[in-house]
């Protein structure tokens, strides 16, 4: 009679769940630090920008007659301190102009995420479904000679960027359903049809108007008003809401269709849905700025390096990075070649271009990529 010897546990099943535990934990901390810091970045940024400019004024100052206008009741915070120069300045002027760059970053840097996730490509954003190519198309047509029935030009941009998503959702779509490669394709062909337009207007248009064409279409958030952060504020907060109640579905996408698919997901209606609320982020930020590149592109994948692929901790770190990110940007743009001031697009792709290669050069190639 054979005795058999006990089998001895391995030690992998007792240490595996603790040790899952604590990269769980280790990863939650890590979200909280970016987000907690990503915050206080954007405070600092926009402090500094609503202080910089021809009057002068420290950040401190600024932050008091912020607060003066934000809170009733506190006087001494503005008790002959500021002239009506310095007043206007900050309020009238930068900060408008700093929420907008936040506001337009933000929506940026969450549509490129977003986008990213519906095609399950890293390369993607925004940009490649030729919106901003639509939206240029129409604000062209104001500037040069008012072609589009009288709309105001931020009417026709966002008219133009409708347009675009229409055309691209339809011809993307294939057997009622929407094929990835085909939303590319669609938008990279659409995308080149809308800048030949584009450029064939501006190029037969009167002198005086190309300076006007040229610096929209580079993008700028100079002429910033209150009234301007509406549109791009209202279609942030439809996306966010959207977003937060289809996570856990964006996140099953990235271990494909199938497999969202048998968890329960409807991939076609969850792909519709995050590509309207793409190309509503874009067109309302394209009406009001112009076009800017990259920051869809850049900063999801510096929250993916940071924080992983999980999107209910990917998305928030997504969005208070592209604030930072284009309110910092804008800084630049107004300081650097002073009293010249550089379109924001420029800047935004010097600054992209060299770190996408960078990120593509990296031996980790796992850190450019949607599988981490």
């Amino acid at each position: 009679m054979s005795t058999r010897s006990p089998q001895r546990a391995g030690p992998s099943a007792p240490v595996r769940a603790p040790r899952r535990r604590a990269d769980r934990d280790r990863r939650g901390f890590t979200a909280a630090f970016a987000v907690l810091a990503l915050a206080l970045a954007l405070v600092a940024v926009v402090l500094a920008s609503t202080a910089t400019g021809a009057v002068d004024l420290s950040p401190l100052d600024a932050a008091r007659l912020l607060l003066g206008h934000l809170v009733p009741g506190m006087p001494w915070m503005t008790d002959g301190t500021y002239t009506v120069l310095q007043d206007q300045a900050v309020w009238g002027f930068r900060l408008p102009r700093a929420l907008l760059a936040a506001l337009a970053g933000a929506s940026l840097a969450l549509a490129g995420a977003l986008m990213q996730a519906v095609v399950h490509n890293p390369l993607a954003e925004p940009y490649v479904l030729g919106v901003s190519s639509g939206a240029g198309v129409g604000a062209v047509l104001v500037v040069v000679g008012g072609a589009v029935g009288g709309l105001s030009l931020s009417t026709a941009a966002f008219a133009g960027a409708a347009t675009a998503t229409a055309a691209v959702y339809l011809l993307a779509r294939r057997n009622g359903r929407i094929a990835p490669q085909r939303l590319i394709l669609a938008g990279v062909a659409l995308g080149a049809l809308f800048s030949a337009i584009t450029s064939y207007l501006t190029l037969t248009t009167e002198a005086q108007n190309v300076f006007s064409v040229m610096f929209f279409l580079l993008g700028s958030v100079s002429a910033a008003t209150m009234d301007s952060l509406l549109a791009p504020a209202l279609a942030l907060l439809v996306a966010l809401i959207v977003v937060g109640a289809n996570v856990r579905g964006i996140n099953a996408l990235l271990v494909g269709d199938e497999a969202a698919a048998s968890l329960g997901v409807s991939v076609d209606r969850l792909r519709t849905v995050l590509l309207l609320v793409s190309a509503l982020l874009v067109g309302a930020v394209v009406s009001v700025s112009g076009s800017i590149g990259f920051v869809g592109l850049i900063i999801p994948h510096i929250a993916r390096i940071l924080v992983g692929t999980d999107h209910r901790i990917m998305l928030p770190v997504s969005v208070l990075g592209g604030a930072v990110f284009l309110t910092a940007a804008d800084l630049m743009a107004r300081t650097v070649a002073a009293p010249v001031e550089i379109p924001i697009g420029i800047l935004t792709a010097v600054i992209g271009a060299p770190f996408f290669l960078w990120l593509l050069r990296r031996d980790r190639a796992s850190t450019v990529g949607m599988d981490r």
